[in-house]
């Protein structure tokens, strides 16, 4: 590992423990003595999205967060909740071996996520992911919403 103060080549772990999904490391160079900090993480294969029109692009985490990140502005969706989603979504295709991913599936798992958080964040990410076109488009999802909250505040009825 280099040292990123004086460039030499190497150091020596100090401290080490497991954070997330990764390893923290503190590191000394063996040169200037200065300290730093490195984390490794297990390497995942490389994901392609399929869009839409066909074509495929590398997964890109900042992207898909930043996409949530519009819908959940000025709602009370914590940074965690955001990366926990992103983190399901990238070991849901690890974990499963896949290397091809549709973009309609990661915005389906991305909804799901969000209709359990907030349901404004919800129908924002639904108008840009469905691509509302007009107020119906709105109104349907909303009423979808509605029943779904219905359905779960109804007393189930107990047979004795």
């Amino acid at each position: 590992m280099k040292c990123p103060y004086c460039g030499f080549d190497d150091s020596k772990v100090v401290d080490s423990r497991p954070t997330d999904e990764k390893i923290r490391r503190r590191r000394e160079c063996i040169k200037c003595h200065a300290r730093f900090t490195t984390y490794e993480a297990i390497e995942k294969p490389l994901l392609m999205v399929e869009k839409r029109d066909g074509t495929f692009e590398p997964f890109d985490r900042s992207k898909l967060i930043k996409g949530i990140f519009t819908a959940i502005k000025k709602r009370p969706v914590t940074i965690d909740q955001v990366s926990r989603i992103a983190d399901f979504v990238e070991n849901h295709y690890a974990n499963e071996l896949k290397t091809v991913a549709p973009s309609k599936e990661i915005g389906e798992i991305i909804l799901n996520k969000l209709r359990d958080i907030d349901p404004v964040s919800y129908i924002r990410f639904a108008s840009v992911y469905e691509d509302f076109s007009d107020i119906a488009s709105f109104v349907a999802a909303i009423s979808e919403l509605e029943n779904r909250e219905s359905e779960r505040e109804m007393p189930r009825d107990t047979v004795e």
